[in-house]
């Protein structure tokens, strides 16, 4: 009967990935909310409880739906129809992970509604097939610093609880889509930009992992990957920089392929850098976001029993 079914309340951090020379293979957790209220029900509705998710189905057709019903499907159940009530603080398109953050919120409906019971590495492998690499889905999944690489369908990675540095986003007003931030990459790099391109991420995974923060943020503005042909799309990339840098950041990186900026800075630091980034640019959202330590999670609320006539 409507009304008695199971329910569960899904929260998923959003994310920021690369941290410069770190590309498609480092993700970090932030403290940004997708929050999906979901209920068993008679046929698939989808509740948007936030602006920017008006615009987006409210059937079967929703993407989280589509996740969910094909994890279910490729595990031989049938997903059970639900009324989604959908929030998000995660901004669209930014570079933040919005749709990792969505991927991940479909792998834990499906796990919950259906009894999966997917392990941490099976969640991963299955939102890694919608996202297509690991960073993002990874950090939102496990909290923390994700590191990680993809080979085919294997996935092997390392999950660190709590980097000591708090993170500054600023977001511009416009989008920057994934596809067009895509395009301003290189078809390949020659072997020798490679080796210097992969010894700058290794670097910085070190210096990450043995909290040397001033040459971590060396290393981000050193990347070969990918900032060096996407800052032309993003004009106000190096006077946020320069500002960060000035105010006390140790590193400044695109947040994924952009338009965010991610300001890096020692812990407990972020609320004075944010002040200052507020100030140097109000046409933009500045936000003091703190590393979760805490991944996406699922809990299953008790059954609404009605009262005896």
């Amino acid at each position: 009967m409507v009304g008695e079914g199971r329910s569960w309340k899904i929260t998923v951090p959003a994310s920021t990935a690369n941290l410069g020379p770190g590309f498609d293979s480092i993700g970090l957790s932030l403290s940004l909310y997708l929050t999906l209220d979901a209920e068993e029900a008679e046929r698939w509705e989808v509740i948007p409880l936030s602006p920017e998710l008006e615009d987006f189905p409210r059937d079967e057709d929703h993407f989280i739906v589509g996740v969910a019903m094909e994890v279910a499907e490729r595990h031989g159940k049938v997903h059970p129809p639900c009324k989604l009530s959908v929030e998000s603080k995660i901004p669209l398109t930014r570079g933040l992970g919005s749709s990792a953050a969505a991927v991940i919120a479909g792998v834990e409906l499906a796990n919950a509604a259906c009894g999966l019971n997917l392990t941490m590495r099976d969640k991963l492998k299955e939102a890694n097939r919608f996202e297509g690499h690991p960073d993002n889905v990874g950090a939102s999944l496990y909290g923390g610093l994700v590191i990680a690489t993809q080979s085919g369908d294997d996935v092997e990675f390392v999950s660190i609880q709590d980097p000591a540095f708090d993170v500054v986003a600023v977001i511009p007003p416009t989008e920057l889509k994934t596809s067009e931030a895509r395009e301003a990459l290189p078809d390949e790099l020659s072997f020798g930009e490679s080796v210097l391109a992969g010894s700058v991420s290794n670097v910085l995974v070190a210096a990450l992992l043995t909290g040397d923060l001033e040459t971590a943020g060396r290393m981000m503005k050193a990347d070969r990957y990918h900032q060096p042909y996407r800052k032309s799309l993003l004009p106000h990339y190096d006077l946020v920089e320069r500002t960060a840098l000035g105010a006390g950041a140790f590193g400044v990186a695109l947040s994924g392929a952009g338009p965010t900026i991610a300001c890096f800075t020692g812990k407990g630091e972020g609320a004075d850098l944010a002040n200052v980034m507020k100030q140097s640019f109000p046409h933009m959202l500045v936000r003091h976001l703190l590393i979760t330590s805490e991944g996406s999670s699922v809990l299953e609320k008790p059954k609404v029993r009605p009262f005896p006539l």
